[in-house]
């Protein structure tokens, strides 16, 4: 196993630990659901890691909290799951996929869309949620759940994921992209 693979494996298991840590900490202090802290590991797993490590950080980090701690509950956690892994994936994916010159812009571009596309996702899983369970779902409601209740935890994604993400650039953690 090369090296850089064996750091990805470490840093993929930090990023699901901290799937853990991050929201019984924050629910402690009641910050848990304004600020989303499940979803910054798994953004920065994919951002470091690449696509599949992120999918499966948005895979166990939530099942690995729920196993240890009961949160998310069982009907969050079906709907959370896409939402993460998607999260995951689509960070790695557009992370390799930016080259404007500008590893800021490239940075911010991926985590935005990533961030997009797992919230879309989300909702579909939602809406697929409540069909199941025969309860109404709207777009009405997904824009408000997910985006202006969310709103906290978007603006902390984007200024939190970027800043941790070149902090371990910076330490030599994750390679600089040669491309």
């Amino acid at each position: 196993m090369k090296r850089w693979d064996i750091k990805r494996v470490c840093i993929a298991a930090v990023c699901i630990a901290l799937c853990y840590v991050l929201p019984v900490a924050l629910h402690g202090v009641a910050l848990g659901s304004a600020l989303s802290p499940m979803h910054i590991p798994v953004l920065l797993c994919g951002l470091a890691c690449g696509g599949g490590y992120g999918v499966l950080c948005g895979l166990l980090g939530p099942i690995l909290s729920h196993v240890l701690s009961g949160m998310p509950p069982v009907p969050m956690l079906v709907r959370m799951i896409p939402e993460l892994m998607t999260y995951g994936l689509a960070a790695g994916l557009f992370k390799g996929r930016f080259h404007s010159g500008k590893p800021v812009i490239d940075l911010y571009a991926s985590l935005i869309l990533a961030m997009l596309l797992g919230r879309i996702v989300g909702g579909v899983a939602t809406a697929i949620f409540f069909l199941v369970t025969a309860d109404t779902y709207s777009v009405k409601l997904w824009v408000t759940g997910y985006f202006v209740e969310a709103l906290p935890g978007i603006v902390a994604h984007l200024l939190v994921v970027p800043a941790l993400y070149q902090t371990l650039r910076k330490a030599g953690v994750i390679p600089v992209r040669t491309k």
